[in-house]
């Protein structure tokens, strides 16, 4: 194979940009190598690790110039764990990179001209996360317990995460210590041994109300009174304590069967005025400070007056739809969850909202069935997934032609390739605004406005 570096060869390299999970990404003779540990504009020495037909990977030996932006991980474990990529990154960095990298994907992807504004990020970029996934293994005979190390399925052991909430930390830390006094094994994903697959602590930011969720293989907790009893002396404000069974052979946290053995079936929170009941399975963004501020951006772009109907494509648990109930006459939430409906509707009672309606289903069908029974848009929101919008729902909203459509997407790539259908179908990308919804990675949430032309 004929590359212009070969296997252990030593090379000096200038990083140009970073790779979607955090690597340096540095060129020669345009062949890209990918860098570990790597930061835009420093020149480094590398070992190549590996050459592939298109591009190779390095390891970084030295750092010959440092970028301005280099810092020293404060997190003991950064280089093992992959929750986050950018700790030895300045936030400022790090936020100067995102608003590049937006930049640049919708000019590659999409060919959008419109403006990208800097990103908004956080004034305390640490112990963020609401919701944490902990998973559980035994080492030698002792627990270990933390975060998947990058691209496996090995823990990366640890006491303490700084970006999430400190109720988290002390959990984790507590059930490591006394997993075995409480009969709660650690499962083994190679040999299916084990009970304790995952601790999951979820918390309400404005409220301070704690949820603990046990995922373990079988369906008998031996010392449920015990642990039940450990967990409220661990958390004083645990209202909710939960055991999920996942007794399928996959690296799927949560299985099919949940139950409540002490408290309530939710907890609360608010964004914003808006009050939402959340319980162990559902979708609720794990960054509530910024997910106001991402909302909020939505609100603006969809410029409401009281006067419109809004639909909400993928509309989960109701989270975006129950904000723009606030300022518009109406808003149809769809989702092909069923479950996520109940709560959206459950949601909008809490909030006493009487010009809400939702329905479960694909958008694509459900939309263009509103408008033969003539509830139309004015303005429409998607929020999908990672993947973007399906094809079909592109499509339907081009049809239907409502005047402004608002995306908010967890993935630019996939939100250039969908903005670049719209445009050729008809709308015109008015602005985009990168939200930081998780520091200290290389995620960027962003909001866009589009209008028809």
């Amino acid at each position: 194979m004929n590359t212009p570096v070969q296997k252990n060869d030593q090379l000096t390299v200038h990083i140009e940009d970073l790779t979607h999970d955090g690597a340096g990404v540095a060129k020669v003779e345009g062949y890209p190598l990918f860098i570990a540990g790597g930061l835009p504009n420093e020149t480094v020495e590398v070992h190549v690790l590996k050459t592939l037909k298109n591009y190779g990977f390095a390891k970084l030996k030295s750092i010959v110039e440092p970028s301005p932006f280099r810092v020293e991980a404060p997190c003991p474990v950064f280089y093992e764990c992959g929750g986050c990529q950018l700790q030895h990154m300045t936030y400022e960095g790090q936020l100067e990179w995102k608003e590049s990298m937006v930049r640049n994907v919708m000019k590659r992807i999409g060919k959008i001209d419109a403006p990208v504004l800097p990103v908004k990020g956080m004034d305390k970029p640490w112990e963020y996360r609401n919701k944490s996934q902990i998973p559980f293994d035994l080492e030698n005979g002792e627990v270990i317990a933390g975060f998947y190390q990058s691209k496996s399925h090995r823990i990366a052991d640890t006491n303490t995460c700084l970006i999430q909430t400190d109720e988290a930390d002390r959990l984790l830390r507590a059930v490591k210590e006394n997993a075995l006094k409480l009969d709660l094994i650690p499962y083994n994903e190679e040999t299916k041994k084990g009970q304790l697959r995952h601790l999951v602590v979820r918390k309400g930011r404005a409220t301070g109300e704690v949820m603990v969720v046990l995922v373990t293989k079988h369906a008998k907790l031996s010392k449920q009174e015990e642990i039940i009893q450990f967990i409220r002396e661990v958390e004083p404000n645990v209202k909710s304590i939960v055991h999920n069974v996942n007794n399928r052979n996959t690296n799927v946290i949560f299985g099919n069967e949940t139950n409540v053995i002490w408290g309530r079936a939710v907890i609360e929170d608010l964004i914003g005025d808006v009050r939402f009941e959340i319980s162990a399975r559902s979708f609720y963004q794990v960054n509530p400070e910024q997910t106001e501020v991402l909302y909020k951006q939505a609100l603006d772009y969809a410029q409401l007056t009281g006067d419109e109907t809004v639909i909400d494509a993928y509309c989960g648990i109701g989270t975006i739809s129950l904000f723009l109930a606030q300022k518009a006459k109406q808003v149809l939430g769809v989702e092909i969850v069923p479950q996520a409906i109940e709560d959206a509707k459950r949601n909008a009672e809490l909030n006493g909202f009487t010009n809400t309606y939702f329905e479960a289903g694909p958008a694509e069908e459900v939309i263009p069935k509103w408008y033969k029974e003539g509830k139309k848009a004015d303005v429409l929101v998607v929020d999908p997934p990672r993947k973007g919008c399906d094809e079909a729902l592109l499509t339907t909203i081009i049809e239907q032609r409502p005047k402004r459509v608002v995306y908010v997407s967890c993935n630019p790539a996939t939100l250039a390739r969908d903005l670049r259908i719209l445009e050729d179908g008809g709308y015109k990308t008015k602005e985009v605004q990168p939200v930081d919804m998780f520091p200290q990675s290389t995620h960027c949430e962003v909001v866009t406005w589009l209008e028809l032309v």
